[in-house]
């Protein structure tokens, strides 16, 4: 059976005589507890066209407050709190570009603690109202920057009194990777049954390619990825790199990529456009480069099991001009 939807499945004493057109519902004392499990969708209007090739995507907009990230800022966030790095007293420090922030701040609100995040004045102003409505304490850097920019501050403010933050770090933290490796990785493999044969997924941090990559390679040492990255320094891509001219991420391994494709700003934003209209799913600009890139590499190989990642959905971007545009 291919997996067009598949929701997280619940505990059998839970599934136990549930009526089956309510059996997603859930009840937790935890939201945490609902991060991954994502579903995986076949996005059979845009691959009809190629015969042989089958193209699905996994719908991280479901995690709770809609974006992949939640995924390494749990990780993350978990290992702190293991360590004992985190705590009450701690403010919890990082650079970002939205979505891991805004991870942060949800998960920071629900186990009490305190935020003060980095965030570049490009970031999307939907991005930033989320983030001061959880109470977050926003340093906003230089937009020419990027993230980098927002990366330097950080170092800049933790260097001035270590002993008043946690600093996870997710461009050097292993948990980022790690929260992919041991759940986005697994479920690929699960809802595909094994069939997957191509993974694709970008470069922001690296953490969801480099961790799935890993994991997804050992299940099927025959496996393609291919990573991909704006085309250019200056690009629309809130969240990705342009690794040639930015801050390297410490845990980006540029050897995992089989091939590593360059996606061009207005290429993403039409996709994005087509998304919503073919497939009636309206995902963020990175979800728009993904299939760009999927698409790029399926035609050119002309069969298999493509697997990427949508990390968001359009919410945080509908105020961008390019939806103005025919």
């Amino acid at each position: 059976m291919n997996p067009i939807l598949r929701p997280a499945p619940l505990p059998p004493a839970m599934a136990a005589g549930v009526d089956p057109g309510r059996a997603a519902l859930r009840v937790t004392h935890d939201p945490t507890t609902l991060v991954g499990n994502t579903p995986l969708l076949r996005l059979a209007a845009i691959d009809r066209e190629l015969s042989g090739v089958e193209i699905y995507a996994k719908a991280e907009w479901w995690n709770p407050r809609g974006s992949v990230k939640y995924r390494a800022a749990l990780n993350m966030i978990l290992a702190g709190e293991r360590s004992g790095a985190l705590t009450r007293e701690t403010i919890l420090l990082d650079a970002t570009s939205g979505n891991t922030g805004i991870a942060y701040a949800w998960i920071a609100a629900a186990r009490g603690y305190r935020v003060r995040l980095a965030l570049p004045a490009s970031a999307s102003p939907e991005r930033k109202r989320i983030l001061r409505a959880y109470g977050v304490d926003l340093v906003i850097t230089d937009p020419g920057d990027g993230t980098d920019g927002a990366i330097r501050k950080v170092k800049e403010l933790y260097a001035a009194n270590p002993a008043a933050y946690f600093y996870p770090d997710q461009y050097s933290n292993p948990a980022n990777w790690r929260a992919h490796y041991e759940g986005t990785a697994p479920e690929i493999w699960a809802q595909t049954e094994g069939r997957v044969t191509h993974f694709v997924a970008g470069l922001g941090t690296s953490g969801t390619f480099c961790g799935t990559t890993r994991r997804l390679r050992e299940l099927n040492p025959a496996l393609f990825a291919a990573s991909f990255q704006p085309d250019s320094p200056f690009h629309g891509l809130e969240g990705m790199k342009h690794m040639p001219t930015a801050i390297v991420p410490a845990i980006y391994d540029p050897t995992l990529a089989d091939e590593n494709l360059d996606i061009p700003t207005e290429e993403a934003y039409a996709m994005v456009k087509r998304l919503a209209r073919e497939e009636g799913l309206l995902v963020g600009v990175s979800a728009g480069a993904a299939l760009a890139a999927t698409l790029s590499l399926a035609q050119r190989v002309g069969r298999g099991v493509f697997v990427t990642v949508f990390p968001d959905s359009a919410d945080k971007y509908l105020s961008e001009s390019f939806w103005n545009e025919d």
